[in-house]
Protein backbone atom coordinates (compact mmCIF):
# COMPACT_ATOMS: atom_id res chain seq x y z
CA UNK A 1 0.00 0.00 0.00
CA UNK A 2 1.03 3.40 -0.84
CA UNK A 3 0.81 6.69 1.10
CA UNK A 4 0.43 9.65 2.47
CA UNK A 5 -1.98 13.36 2.21
CA UNK A 6 -5.43 14.34 2.15
CA UNK A 7 -7.88 13.51 -0.63
CA UNK A 8 -11.53 11.87 -0.55
CA UNK A 9 -13.06 10.49 -4.13
CA UNK A 10 -15.57 13.85 -5.01
CA UNK A 11 -17.50 11.25 -7.26
CA UNK A 12 -19.93 10.54 -4.68
CA UNK A 13 -20.63 10.89 -0.42
CA UNK A 14 -18.62 14.33 -0.19
CA UNK A 15 -20.01 16.48 2.07
CA UNK A 16 -22.61 14.18 3.67
CA UNK A 17 -21.59 11.29 6.59
CA UNK A 18 -21.27 7.63 5.10
CA UNK A 19 -24.61 5.89 5.09
CA UNK A 20 -26.58 2.73 3.91
CA UNK A 21 -27.35 3.55 0.48
CA UNK A 22 -30.38 1.37 -1.15
CA UNK A 23 -30.37 -0.53 -4.30
CA UNK A 24 -31.60 1.31 -7.27
CA UNK A 25 -34.73 -0.31 -9.30
CA UNK A 26 -32.04 -1.14 -11.90
CA UNK A 27 -29.78 -2.93 -9.92
CA UNK A 28 -32.78 -4.73 -8.44
CA UNK A 29 -33.49 -5.78 -11.75
CA UNK A 30 -30.07 -6.40 -12.83
CA UNK A 31 -28.27 -10.14 -12.54
CA UNK A 32 -26.13 -9.89 -9.53
CA UNK A 33 -22.44 -11.23 -10.43
CA UNK A 34 -22.04 -11.96 -6.69
CA UNK A 35 -24.29 -15.43 -6.87
CA UNK A 36 -21.86 -16.62 -9.43
CA UNK A 37 -20.60 -20.13 -8.76
CA UNK A 38 -17.20 -20.64 -6.78
CA UNK A 39 -14.14 -20.81 -9.59
CA UNK A 40 -12.22 -23.30 -9.05
CA UNK A 41 -8.33 -22.71 -8.28
CA UNK A 42 -5.65 -22.30 -10.34
CA UNK A 43 -3.02 -24.90 -11.24
CA UNK A 44 -0.33 -23.45 -8.96
CA UNK A 45 -2.86 -23.46 -5.74
CA UNK A 46 -3.02 -25.62 -2.95
CA UNK A 47 -3.69 -29.45 -3.31
CA UNK A 48 -4.33 -30.03 0.00
CA UNK A 49 -1.06 -29.64 1.18
CA UNK A 50 -1.26 -27.57 5.05
CA UNK A 51 2.13 -27.64 6.46
CA UNK A 52 3.56 -26.47 9.75
CA UNK A 53 2.55 -26.99 13.43
CA UNK A 54 0.10 -24.01 13.74
CA UNK A 55 -1.29 -24.37 10.31
CA UNK A 56 -1.92 -28.14 11.27
CA UNK A 57 -3.67 -27.33 14.17
CA UNK A 58 -6.22 -25.28 12.77
CA UNK A 59 -7.10 -27.21 10.06
CA UNK A 60 -7.70 -30.17 13.07
CA UNK A 61 -9.90 -27.59 14.54
CA UNK A 62 -11.85 -26.37 11.65
CA UNK A 63 -13.00 -29.86 10.49
CA UNK A 64 -12.09 -29.95 7.09
CA UNK A 65 -11.34 -33.40 5.48
CA UNK A 66 -7.91 -34.65 6.00
CA UNK A 67 -6.69 -38.00 3.82
CA UNK A 68 -3.49 -38.30 6.17
CA UNK A 69 -0.99 -36.82 8.12
CA UNK A 70 3.15 -36.87 7.46
CA UNK A 71 5.15 -36.81 11.46
CA UNK A 72 9.02 -36.77 10.70
CA UNK A 73 10.13 -39.75 12.55
CA UNK A 74 11.54 -38.82 16.34
CA UNK A 75 9.26 -35.60 16.26
CA UNK A 76 7.03 -37.17 18.80
CA UNK A 77 7.43 -34.70 20.94
CA UNK A 78 6.35 -31.10 22.29
CA UNK A 79 2.76 -30.05 20.01
CA UNK A 80 3.70 -32.69 17.57
CA UNK A 81 2.39 -35.05 20.24
CA UNK A 82 -0.72 -32.70 20.86
CA UNK A 83 -0.97 -33.13 16.99
CA UNK A 84 -1.11 -36.45 16.54
CA UNK A 85 -3.08 -37.10 19.26
CA UNK A 86 -6.05 -34.87 17.50
CA UNK A 87 -5.47 -36.51 14.34
CA UNK A 88 -5.73 -40.34 16.30
CA UNK A 89 -9.61 -39.24 17.74
CA UNK A 90 -10.57 -38.08 14.41
CA UNK A 91 -9.09 -41.50 13.06
CA UNK A 92 -7.10 -40.09 10.90
CA UNK A 93 -3.94 -42.02 9.69
CA UNK A 94 -0.35 -40.75 11.03
CA UNK A 95 2.67 -41.48 9.16
CA UNK A 96 5.81 -41.54 10.44
CA UNK A 97 8.27 -40.77 7.88
CA UNK A 98 11.96 -39.42 6.89
CA UNK A 99 12.64 -35.89 6.82
CA UNK A 100 13.40 -36.40 3.06
CA UNK A 101 9.67 -37.17 2.69
CA UNK A 102 8.20 -34.67 4.47
CA UNK A 103 10.27 -31.87 2.57
CA UNK A 104 9.08 -33.94 -0.89
CA UNK A 105 5.67 -33.47 0.87
CA UNK A 106 5.84 -30.08 2.00
CA UNK A 107 7.28 -28.61 -1.44
CA UNK A 108 10.64 -27.35 0.29
CA UNK A 109 8.51 -25.42 2.71
CA UNK A 110 9.54 -25.62 6.34
CA UNK A 111 7.12 -28.01 7.68
CA UNK A 112 8.52 -28.32 11.34
CA UNK A 113 8.39 -31.91 11.32
CA UNK A 114 4.63 -32.05 10.30
CA UNK A 115 2.25 -31.79 7.43
CA UNK A 116 -1.20 -32.66 6.02
CA UNK A 117 -2.91 -33.90 2.72
CA UNK A 118 -6.41 -32.56 3.24
CA UNK A 119 -9.17 -31.95 0.69
CA UNK A 120 -8.58 -28.79 -0.96
CA UNK A 121 -9.92 -25.42 0.19
CA UNK A 122 -13.29 -24.52 -1.36
CA UNK A 123 -13.64 -20.98 -2.67
CA UNK A 124 -16.87 -19.29 -2.09
CA UNK A 125 -19.21 -16.77 -3.24
CA UNK A 126 -19.67 -13.14 -2.36
CA UNK A 127 -23.07 -13.67 -1.40
CA UNK A 128 -21.53 -16.61 1.33
CA UNK A 129 -19.70 -13.90 2.45
CA UNK A 130 -22.45 -11.28 3.14
CA UNK A 131 -24.12 -14.70 4.61
CA UNK A 132 -21.73 -14.83 6.94
CA UNK A 133 -21.98 -11.38 8.13
CA UNK A 134 -26.05 -11.92 8.16
CA UNK A 135 -25.64 -14.85 10.50
CA UNK A 136 -23.40 -13.31 12.94
CA UNK A 137 -25.83 -10.45 13.10
CA UNK A 138 -23.02 -7.69 11.90
CA UNK A 139 -22.79 -5.31 9.70
CA UNK A 140 -20.45 -6.92 6.80
CA UNK A 141 -16.37 -6.19 6.57
CA UNK A 142 -15.17 -7.36 3.98
CA UNK A 143 -11.76 -7.40 2.57
CA UNK A 144 -10.44 -7.14 -0.98
CA UNK A 145 -6.91 -7.93 -2.22
CA UNK A 146 -6.76 -6.45 -5.58
CA UNK A 147 -3.62 -8.36 -7.40
CA UNK A 148 -1.73 -9.46 -4.51
CA UNK A 149 0.68 -11.89 -5.89
CA UNK A 150 3.27 -12.77 -2.58
CA UNK A 151 2.13 -15.63 -1.03
CA UNK A 152 3.57 -14.03 2.47
CA UNK A 153 1.81 -11.41 2.22
CA UNK A 154 -1.35 -12.94 1.49
CA UNK A 155 -1.23 -15.61 4.43
CA UNK A 156 -0.36 -12.69 6.95
CA UNK A 157 -3.19 -10.41 5.26
CA UNK A 158 -6.29 -13.36 5.63
CA UNK A 159 -4.97 -14.13 9.42
CA UNK A 160 -4.88 -10.19 10.17
CA UNK A 161 -8.45 -10.38 8.54
CA UNK A 162 -9.53 -13.44 10.64
CA UNK A 163 -8.42 -11.67 13.99
CA UNK A 164 -10.12 -8.70 13.13
CA UNK A 165 -13.67 -10.60 12.58
CA UNK A 166 -13.84 -10.01 9.02
CA UNK A 167 -16.41 -11.97 6.88
CA UNK A 168 -14.80 -12.73 4.11
CA UNK A 169 -12.31 -12.15 1.86
CA UNK A 170 -12.33 -11.29 -2.22
CA UNK A 171 -9.88 -12.32 -4.98
CA UNK A 172 -9.27 -11.63 -8.80
CA UNK A 173 -9.67 -14.92 -10.57
CA UNK A 174 -6.27 -14.03 -12.70
CA UNK A 175 -3.07 -12.63 -11.76
CA UNK A 176 -3.16 -12.92 -8.24
CA UNK A 177 -2.02 -15.39 -5.31
CA UNK A 178 -4.62 -17.67 -4.19
CA UNK A 179 -4.55 -20.58 -1.71
CA UNK A 180 -1.64 -22.32 -1.96
CA UNK A 181 0.19 -24.49 1.05
CA UNK A 182 2.76 -21.30 1.55
CA UNK A 183 -0.19 -18.83 2.10
CA UNK A 184 -1.50 -21.42 4.32
CA UNK A 185 1.41 -21.54 6.26
CA UNK A 186 1.98 -17.77 5.88
CA UNK A 187 -1.58 -17.55 8.10
CA UNK A 188 -0.93 -19.50 10.93
CA UNK A 189 -3.73 -21.66 9.86
CA UNK A 190 -6.69 -18.75 9.76
CA UNK A 191 -7.35 -19.41 6.37
CA UNK A 192 -8.97 -22.33 7.82
CA UNK A 193 -11.11 -19.73 9.35
CA UNK A 194 -11.33 -17.22 6.23
CA UNK A 195 -14.51 -17.67 4.24
CA UNK A 196 -12.51 -16.65 0.49
CA UNK A 197 -14.21 -15.38 -2.66
CA UNK A 198 -12.46 -15.85 -6.27
CA UNK A 199 -14.24 -13.31 -8.76
CA UNK A 200 -13.65 -12.94 -12.80
CA UNK A 201 -14.45 -9.04 -12.63
CA UNK A 202 -13.20 -7.09 -9.39
CA UNK A 203 -14.23 -3.94 -10.46
CA UNK A 204 -17.62 -5.24 -11.24
CA UNK A 205 -17.92 -7.08 -7.95
CA UNK A 206 -17.03 -3.87 -6.41
CA UNK A 207 -19.74 -1.91 -8.00
CA UNK A 208 -22.39 -4.23 -7.40
CA UNK A 209 -21.91 -4.45 -3.70
CA UNK A 210 -21.90 -0.60 -3.77
CA UNK A 211 -25.36 -1.23 -5.07
CA UNK A 212 -26.18 -3.35 -1.84
CA UNK A 213 -25.05 -1.20 0.02
CA UNK A 214 -21.61 -1.93 1.19
CA UNK A 215 -19.54 1.52 0.96
CA UNK A 216 -16.19 0.78 -0.37
CA UNK A 217 -12.44 2.29 0.47
CA UNK A 218 -9.36 1.88 -1.08
CA UNK A 219 -5.99 2.08 0.79
CA UNK A 220 -3.72 4.08 -1.58
CA UNK A 221 -1.62 7.30 -1.47
CA UNK A 222 -2.59 10.67 -1.53
CA UNK A 223 -6.06 9.60 0.95
CA UNK A 224 -7.93 11.29 3.77
CA UNK A 225 -5.47 9.83 7.18
CA UNK A 226 -7.54 6.41 7.46
CA UNK A 227 -8.04 6.92 11.36
CA UNK A 228 -10.58 10.21 10.15
CA UNK A 229 -12.75 8.26 7.62
CA UNK A 230 -15.90 6.90 9.41
CA UNK A 231 -16.70 3.33 9.21
CA UNK A 232 -19.82 2.92 11.07
CA UNK A 233 -21.37 1.30 7.88
CA UNK A 234 -21.04 -2.37 5.95
CA UNK A 235 -17.39 -2.11 4.31
CA UNK A 236 -15.38 -3.20 1.93
CA UNK A 237 -11.33 -2.43 2.08
CA UNK A 238 -9.26 -2.50 -0.83
CA UNK A 239 -5.60 -3.19 -0.37
CA UNK A 240 -3.38 -3.16 -3.28
CA UNK A 241 -0.11 -5.48 -4.96
CA UNK A 242 2.96 -5.14 -3.74
CA UNK A 243 4.66 -3.01 -6.44
CA UNK A 244 1.62 -0.67 -8.25
CA UNK A 245 -0.77 -0.65 -4.91
CA UNK A 246 -4.46 -0.34 -5.82
CA UNK A 247 -5.36 0.12 -9.57
CA UNK A 248 -6.77 2.89 -11.25
CA UNK A 249 -9.47 1.59 -12.07
CA UNK A 250 -10.56 0.02 -8.81
CA UNK A 251 -9.51 3.37 -7.06
CA UNK A 252 -11.94 4.94 -9.27
CA UNK A 253 -15.03 2.79 -8.45
CA UNK A 254 -14.40 2.88 -4.75
CA UNK A 255 -16.18 5.68 -3.28
CA UNK A 256 -13.32 6.35 -0.55
CA UNK A 257 -9.25 6.91 -0.54
CA UNK A 258 -8.13 6.24 3.04
CA UNK A 259 -4.02 6.06 3.44
CA UNK A 260 -1.84 5.96 6.47
CA UNK A 261 0.34 8.71 7.32
CA UNK A 262 3.96 8.42 6.71
CA UNK A 263 6.41 10.01 9.45
CA UNK A 264 9.74 8.21 8.76
CA UNK A 265 11.92 7.95 5.92
CA UNK A 266 10.40 5.10 4.13
CA UNK A 267 6.48 6.14 1.87
CA UNK A 268 5.12 3.30 2.38
CA UNK A 269 4.51 0.41 4.63
CA UNK A 270 4.06 -3.70 3.97
CA UNK A 271 0.59 -4.85 2.40
CA UNK A 272 0.03 -6.93 4.89
CA UNK A 273 1.23 -4.59 7.88
CA UNK A 274 -1.15 -1.58 6.49
CA UNK A 275 -3.85 -3.89 6.16
CA UNK A 276 -3.76 -4.72 9.96
CA UNK A 277 -3.93 -1.30 10.62
CA UNK A 278 -6.90 -0.10 8.84
CA UNK A 279 -8.65 -3.27 9.33
CA UNK A 280 -8.66 -3.53 13.12
CA UNK A 281 -9.85 0.59 12.71
CA UNK A 282 -12.65 -0.14 10.71
CA UNK A 283 -13.47 -2.78 12.94
CA UNK A 284 -13.73 -0.73 16.09
CA UNK A 285 -15.61 2.04 13.94
CA UNK A 286 -18.34 -0.14 13.06
CA UNK A 287 -18.89 -1.70 16.65
CA UNK A 288 -18.80 1.77 18.22
CA UNK A 289 -22.28 1.91 16.06
CA UNK A 290 -23.37 -1.31 17.91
Amino acid sequence: MKNNSFHKNNRRGEGRPYQSRPKSTEAERRPSPLGAEPVSGADDESNGTVVGRNAVRELLKSGRPIDKIFVRRGEREGSITMLVAMAIERKIPVLEVERQKLDAVACGLPHQGIAAMAAQKEYCTVDDILAIAQSRGEMPLIVIADSINDPNNFGAMIRCAEGAGAHGIIIPKRHAVGVSPAVTKASAGAVEHMAIAKVTNLAQTIADLKERGIWTYAAEAGGQPYYEADYRNPCALVFGSEGEGVSRLIKETCDFVVSIPMYGHVNSLNVSTAAAVIINEAKRGQMSKQ
